[in-house]
């Protein structure tokens, strides 16, 4: 998954590094309580920061006495630069964090426990319950407030799936490959399904999967079976797998089988593809397109063979550096982040799926192809939430290796049991040695 934040923030450089060394390091507040609170975001760019700088002022005009100082790095070092001011002990107080990368820090102690503070927090009741979980860790300490959400939905060409004979959009994997085939008109450069054979091919793979395995699923590591099994070693996950496969043979142009994001998008809203699985930040792209508002529209994750799916959202939110000077101040911006107004802001600025419960009445979320982004909240039992170990050290590994092996299968050079015997070998192997 891709988004436009990820966007790296040209010139933003020089002011990291001027921050990043220390020059405008926080300290502990001053003979007359005045605080200077040194906030650094990790996934930047220009828009972004601009619109956290105008909430920060915000926040700076209710409590005189709190002076907040952003710092942008380039997106691809934010990340780096952050850990290396953590492991220092000094120069951050309030930060990014994300599913990525929530688990080395909090591991290594660097992030403070927010949950006595949060318990007392008079905005908690507002979030919704996906926000209130994922700000919850295994351990049961809360290491950040999430802003946002970035999670899967189905953008569907309303016009062809009525022109195919099809009173609405898929519910199901099985029903996506139904209507994507009966769509698929090649000689009219018409394809049912946007696949994605490139880069991070192998998340839409997982997340059909996760739908048809979601039964026995463990949700706290939704690589997992509830029995300590991988998922991939699920005899449903041969049907998943089978039945994804199938899109790329029967409903998509033969080139995706090198789309990565970008190819993927530019099919759908250029009127090639039908069915689209992306996040939310592709509304706008695609009411930006040639398309109308009454060709195209958003439909729920597609569920398994059980009736429901696994959301696996991804998120990043806002906490506060163990070693701070000035936790009190910290959490209190924090929190101003996270309450209605700002956070509502923040989403809707960022096409996130939004943590306060009443932005579902919002004109901007309960309307049009948000809509459906609103149907997989309130109903958690279907759109089940779950958490992937993205903040494994051997993600990058891993996504290396299996974008590589559905590269294989799309080529022929690997079926897919092998793949999935590949994968299950892979996350066996990595789990004992971490227990080991």
């Amino acid at each position: 998954m891709k988004n436009k934040i990820l966007t790296t923030a040209a010139g933003f450089g020089t002011v990291a590094v001027l921050a990043l060394t220390g020059c405008s390091a926080s300290s502990g507040p001053s003979a007359d309580g005045a605080v200077t609170l040194q906030m650094v975001e990790s996934l930047t760019n220009p828009a972004r920061t601009e619109l956290l700088r105008g909430l920060l002022d915000d926040f700076e005009k209710a409590n005189p006495k709190i002076t907040v100082n952003l710092v942008s790095p380039p997106t691809e070092q934010a990340d780096a630069k952050i850990q290396q001011m953590l492991q220092s002990g000094k120069g951050v107080d309030v930060l990014e964090v994300r599913d990525i990368t929530v688990g080395p820090f909090a591991n290594n102690g660097w992030l403070y426990d927010l949950g006595p503070d949060l318990e007392k927090w008079d905005g908690w009741d507002a979030l919704t319950d996906n926000a209130q979980s994922a700000s919850v860790a295994a351990d049961g300490k809360s290491y950040f407030v999430p802003y946002g959400f970035y999670g899967l939905s189905l953008f569907y060409r309303t016009d062809l799936v009525k022109d195919a004979g099809f009173d609405g959009p898929p519910h199901s994997w099985k029903d996506l490959l139904e209507q994507a085939s009966a769509i698929q008109d090649p000689s009219n450069n018409i394809y049912g399904y946007a696949f994605r054979g490139g880069q991070n091919a192998n998340s839409n793979v997982v997340a059909a999967i996760e739908a048809y395995t979601i039964d026995g699923l463990d949700v706290d590591d939704a690589f997992l079976m509830e029995d300590g099994s991988t998922i991939f070693a699920a005899p449903e996950a041969q049907d998943a797998v089978d039945d994804y496969f199938d899109l790329f043979k029967k409903a998509s142009p033969p080139s995706a089988v090198s789309w990565g994001y970008p190819e993927m998008v530019a099919g759908f809203t250029n009127g090639t593809t039908a069915f689209l699985l992306q996040d939310p930040e592709v509304i706008a792209t695609v009411q930006d397109s040639s398309l109308t508002e009454d060709q195209w529209d958003t439909a729920p994750l597609l569920v398994g063979p059980s009736g429901k799916a696994a959301q696996p959202l991804a998120v990043a939110g806002w906490g506060v550096a163990e070693n701070s000077e000035n936790k009190e101040a910290a959490v209190k911006l924090v929190e101003f982040l996270s309450s209605a107004e700002p956070a509502t802001e923040f989403a809707q600025a960022n096409s996130l799926v939004p943590i306060i419960t009443a932005a579902a009445d919002d004109d901007f979320y309960s309307s049009g192809p948000w809509t459906s982004y609103v149907t997989m909240t309130e109903d958690p039992e279907t759109y089940v939430n779950v958490r992937q170990p993205r903040g494994v050290s051997w993600w990058t590994e891993w996504i290396q290796k299996s974008d590589q092996d559905v590269q294989n299968v799309l080529l022929g050079n690997m079926s897919t049991s092998d793949l999935l015997a590949s994968w299950d070998a892979f996350w066996t192997e990595k789990y004992a040695a971490e227990k080991g």
